[in-house]
């Protein structure tokens, strides 16, 4: 049985838009783990096609949105926060660090020190088909 057991965290970043504000949303919605990095670009607006103009060019009109499960438009123009702010400078990551993906690695470390495993459920033998 496949899965990815154990404490996760998502790493996020100013960088992230659409797809990239949606799933840290989703993740810490269900309880996936804990986001370090920066605040999400917050651009979660879905385009369709506009009018073609004349020179080949398109117009993109607005037209999808995030509604909130509690009724309210969200993340456009917000962003998603993370739980742990960690910010990454281009000297860090010239010398070779990635602090945000040092602190992940510390988080996780941490959280393993108090994780009790999953037990896995073996299987019982299948039936033996009924004969006729």
């Amino acid at each position: 049985m496949g899965g990815v057991y154990g404490p996760k965290v998502m790493l996020i970043d100013m960088f992230a838009g659409s797809g990239g504000d949606f799933l840290p949303w989703d993740f810490k919605r269900r309880g996936g783990g804990k986001l370090i990095g920066t605040r999400t670009w917050g651009g979660l607006v879905g385009g369709g096609p506009g009018p073609a103009l004349m020179d080949g060019g398109l117009v993109n009109i607005p037209t999808i949105g995030f509604l909130h499960p509690d009724g309210y438009w969200a993340i456009e123009n917000v962003g998603v926060p993370p739980d742990i702010e960690v910010e990454w400078t281009p000297k860090l990551v010239i010398a070779g660090h990635d602090p945000q993906l040092e602190r992940a690695i510390t988080e996780i470390l941490a959280e393993l020190e108090h994780y009790d495993p999953v037990k896995i459920q073996e299987a019982p033998p299948y039936p033996t088909p009924a004969r006729n």
